[in-house]
């Protein structure tokens, strides 16, 4: 028998990926298709479904060219994606709505209501995470009372991976790992429970909620229509697939409580695994992990990496420009600027709430400190460590349910950036692994694909394969007390500003 291979796909907010890679562990070609987000109201984030599948159609394409294989040695697909968000078909498979991405906020006014009228502590021991608009339940409230034809027309609401399994497949099913980030289950009976529809106002549309499948389950087979589209074999095995904070961290490698993983890209993502769960007001979420033995415990927001790329995107043209000259990426620009501060030459804090908070629903990024001293390599530095602060203050909340881990494993684009990983490393005060695989998302749908395949027994053996470390980043103990110092500073400048926000949208849009 021949080389056989594992096909992974993975939908972020905007980026579509595929990636294939031989069950030695070697990853053969990567491919990637953009997809604009629709945002024509404030707190709407949408995108448009066959667009989104066209793009996953269109990368399985690429990856496939790129990388020569014959189709009818991938053995097994599987998809990974955003969690939570809302992708309405009807009973004919088509889209009943646009798509609906994690990042929206259409549901915000209820989710304060239910935080105040004591729904979130009525679900709080059978979700056992907090309620926020991004989440499927919420939107599908929204769409009772805003949108009901749109409710009347679906046939099934699907999470984003979901989705892209069923245009693969033809056949409807929801992963039990992304419907637990999404309040949709009750956590200790691993299903759904009436109790958690009828409390968020929708029992009538528990139909539209597909039957659950595990990760690793054979979820269907490759249809000959997705075959004509993609590229690949009619009647290749598709797996469950996972969410992706569940993909990277088992892509990183992450197997056992011994070791945290973080996520620093659109979303600051801080966990670990549990052998239960913790069901507290204190955490944002506990969550199914892909090995049954554990649980995943959360700290998320969207504080992360996506302040750079604004940063980059609209006060570096001209470093862009020079770069481009170069024939080098303007992050690697970046890292230089960064690199050419001390940490002790660079008093400006910076706030990263540009796409949402961690500590205040109406925060707003800022930078403080400046003076006419610094310039904009000094702003840049306070990004960086900003988003590593916010980073800081999620796994500080999680220390509270566990010791100190011996590594974090990290994932995202800041991981990208050794600059970066070694200031992670100097305000943690632990060492931080870098993955030599550079799409954890991709990998760890591929394990999902190679255990449900057969190629694999289980996720230690893909993890033992597939999950390699390129580098540690060890911790300088010279630099501990000036980041203590520095992030101590942060979070206080955070908290005293609290009261400003609850009157900035008053006060400017009068």
């Amino acid at each position: 028998m021949g080389q056989q291979y594992l096909l992974g796909l993975d939908n972020g907010g905007t980026v579509t990926k595929a990636a294939l890679y031989a069950t030695n562990g070697a990853e053969i070609a990567v491919a990637g298709m953009q997809v604009k987000p629709i945002m024509e109201k404030v707190g709407f984030v949408e995108r448009d479904m066959d667009a989104l599948w066209q793009a996953n159609a269109s990368a399985i394409r690429d990856v496939l060219e790129k990388s020569a294989v014959n189709p009818k040695d991938i053995i097994g697909v599987a998809v990974t994606g955003h969690g939570c968000g809302a992708y309405f078909i009807d009973a004919e498979g088509k889209p009943a709505a646009n798509g609906i991405i994690s990042t929206d906020t259409r549901a915000k006014e209820y989710v304060e209501r239910w935080n105040a009228d004591g729904t979130y502590d009525a679900l709080l021991p059978l979700t056992m995470q907090i309620i926020w608009a991004g989440q499927t339940l919420p939107i599908v409230a929204w769409h009772k009372d805003n949108r009901p034809d749109v409710l009347a027309r679906a046939d099934k609401v699907l999470s984003c991976k979901d989705y892209i399994r069923f245009c693969l497949t033809g056949e409807a099913y929801t992963e039990l790992t992304d419907v637990s980030v999404a309040n949709g289950i009750n956590l200790n009976t691993i299903d759904y429970d009436d109790a958690i529809f009828d409390a968020f106002g929708i029992a009538d549309y528990k139909r539209l909620f597909a039957p659950l499948k595990k990760c690793t389950d054979v979820c269907g087979f490759v249809t000959e229509k997705a075959a004509r589209e993609t590229g690949l074999l009619a009647g290749t095995p598709v797996a469950g697939g996972l969410c992706d904070v569940a993909a990277c961290c088992i892509g990183t490698g992450v197997t056992s409580p011994d070791k945290m993983c973080m996520v620093a890209g659109t979303w600051s993502i801080n966990e670990f695994l549990s052998e239960k769960p913790f069901a507290s007001k204190q955490l944002f979420q506990n969550a199914l992990y892909c090995m049954d033995d554990y649980w995943m415990i959360l700290e998320n927001s969207m504080t992360s990496a996506s302040n750079l790329e604004w940063f980059v995107k609209n006060l570096m043209g001209q470093e862009k420009n020079a770069a481009d000259e170069q024939g080098i990426s303007v992050f690697q620009t970046a890292d230089a600027m960064v690199a050419g501060i001390t940490p002790e030459d660079c008093p400006v804090i910076f706030l990263p709430f540009l796409f949402g908070t961690n500590v205040n629903a109406d925060a707003k990024a800022c930078f403080l400190g400046i003076s006419g001293l610094h310039t904009k390599a000094h702003m840049l530095r306070a990004v960086y460590e900003g988003v590593v602060f916010s980073h800081r203050t999620h796994m500080e909340n999680l220390l509270r349910f566990r010791e100190r881990p011996s590594g974090i494993r990290i994932s995202g684009g800041a991981a990208r950036s050794r600059v970066w990983v070694q200031i992670f490393a100097d305000v943690f005060q632990i060492p931080i692994e870098v993955s030599a695989g550079k799409e954890l998302g991709t990998m760890g749908a591929a394990m999902c694909a190679g255990i449900a395949s057969g190629a694999f027994g289980d996720f230690l053996q893909t993890v033992d394969v597939f999950s390699k470390v390129e580098y540690t980043c060890t911790p300088n103990p010279a630099a501990a007390q000036l980041y203590e110092d520095k992030f101590r500073l942060y979070t206080r400048l955070s908290a005293q500003l609290d009261e400003t926000w609850k009157d900035w949208d008053k006060i400017l849009k009068k």
